[in-house]
């Protein structure tokens, strides 16, 4: 079958903007950003969450309290993503890692590395695409006793993190002219 032209064009911009979304639900976990998340979904959306299955918005009232309250800082990598077109349906496996600095009971950090898959079936409502039902896998995890210290930096120069939402610098610099 030859395709057309702008039948090319219409997949690539199909694909750019799932890609887009999976993009924006991990800055959304990593800032902490609740508009972000749901962003990524649709308000019917359902997701089943290592522990966790429900609704977008019991997904955000479930991680925010984890995420803010025992995650010092987080950082969602996307990669490998297949993503499978059918129309205004799509599915689409990406591989992440996510590396995690935990407080322990006693107060002190510890790092913890997971990495697996998310299954997302992907509908496309009028010209935007978002996670319909989502399934995370999880492949591995790796539990460290300490954390690295992740102010210190390199050759002990003082390297502030990076923050959560609104605080971030991301956020300004996006918002800049």
């Amino acid at each position: 079958m030859i395709r057309t032209v702008s039948q090319i064009k219409d997949e690539l911009a199909d694909r750019e903007a799932i890609r887009d979304c999976l993009y924006r639900y991990s800055r959304g976990a990593d800032r902490c950003d609740e508009e972000l998340i749901r962003s990524a979904y649709w308000p019917d959306a359902i997701d089943d969450h290592m522990a966790f299955s429900g609704t977008r918005e019991e997904l955000i009232a479930w991680m925010m309290p984890i995420m803010t309250g025992g995650m010092d800082q987080t950082q969602h990598l996307i990669g490998n993503v297949l993503i499978q077109l059918h129309g205004d349906v799509a599915k689409v496996e990406s591989y992440f890692y996510g590396f995690h600095r935990i407080r322990g009971q006693d107060g002190k950090p510890r790092d913890t590395i997971g990495a697996g898959r998310y299954l997302d079936r992907f509908e496309r409502r009028g010209d935007e695409w978002r996670i319909a039902r989502r399934t995370v896998i999880t492949d591995w995890f790796r539990d460290y006793p300490d954390s690295a210290d992740w102010e210190k930096g390199p050759f002990n120069m003082q390297v502030p993190p990076g923050g959560r939402h609104p605080d971030d610098p991301s956020y300004a610099f996006f918002a800049e002219g």
